[in-house]
């Protein structure tokens, strides 16, 4: 498995009360090489701080990020750097915090592999003339980010997280502030980028337009994972999907409010097993 989180807990202390205060409780999420997963909640559900964990950019309370075989959260500051710069790209909501506002689109892709001394400067160059080809914006290379438009800006940004050529993006919310039409080209560029060059994505959002574009997305609430939807037949079709309930390493069962409700279910349930089915009966 290329990405593992195994009980993550992450509690942030109220600066008033004092008081810690769980973000996320309990999180347990796989994702395969080369696979794009979805992660879909409301506001506050946990979905920014878990991306921070696993680009490394805070550590959890408890439990381990295993990213490529590496425990993420148990490297030194110096690997720390070095997995930021070559390993995983960001991917953000507004185009201000994944471009520098002066540069050209042009300058801001070539910008992350002088940082990081990748290759000679003309392979440099090539590669970021090919990364904006690949995001259909060879004819505004020369273009600063105030002269384009919300999408485009994205697609720029997502080619400077490509820049390094990381093994994994980490997208937070990035089609939050774009139009119906410009979202399903993102999408459409997300997977496109993944069928060519095989890159892993994981993408958070509120958005559920992201979930038909994966084999499976997740849905976090309040900190925890509650259940997943994915293709039933993956290799016919993604858009057939089944609706999957989360029973963690303990053996808890989270099932949806909504579902609770239709179903009757309150603060128990019995289980009996019919025919080696088992069966949820109110109690």
């Amino acid at each position: 498995m290329f990405l593992e989180c195994q009980d993550v807990f992450k509690l942030y202390t109220d600066p008033v009360t004092k008081i810690q205060v769980p973000a996320l409780r309990g999180i347990e999420l796989s994702v395969e090489q080369g696979e794009i997963s979805a992660i879909i909640g409301p506001s506050g559900a946990g979905k920014s701080t878990l991306i921070n964990l696993i680009g490394g950019i805070d550590n959890p309370s408890s439990g381990n990020i295993i990213v490529d075989d590496h425990v993420i959260n148990k490297m030194k500051k110096k690997e720390l750097v070095d997995y930021r710069r070559h390993k995983v790209g960001f991917l953000y909501q507004s185009p201000q915090r994944n471009l520098i506002w002066n540069l050209t689109a042009y300058e801001n892709v070539i910008f992350p592999m002088k940082m990081a001394s990748l290759w000679g400067l003309q392979q440099q160059k090539q590669r970021s003339l090919e990364l904006l080809r690949q995001v259909g914006l060879e004819q505004r290379v020369r273009h600063k980010p105030h002269e384009l438009s919300g999408g485009e800006a994205q697609r720029v940004g997502i080619a400077v997280a490509l820049a390094n050529d990381p093994k994994i993006i980490l997208a937070d919310e990035p089609t939050g502030e774009l139009d119906s039409v410009t979202t399903f080209k993102i999408i459409d560029y997300f997977q496109e980028i993944n069928k060519e060059l095989g890159t892993t994505f994981v993408v958070v959002t509120h958005d559920h337009r992201f979930a038909n574009m994966t084999k499976k997305a997740v849905n976090i609430l309040d900190g925890q994972i509650i259940g997943m939807h994915r293709a039933i037949d993956p290799e016919i079709s993604i858009s057939k999907r089944e609706e999957l309930f989360y029973i963690d390493d303990h053996g808890n069962i989270r099932l949806p409010e909504d579902l609770r409700k239709k179903a009757g279910l309150k603060k128990h349930v019995k289980l009996e097993i019919i025919n080696d089915r088992i069966t949820i009966i109110p109690a």
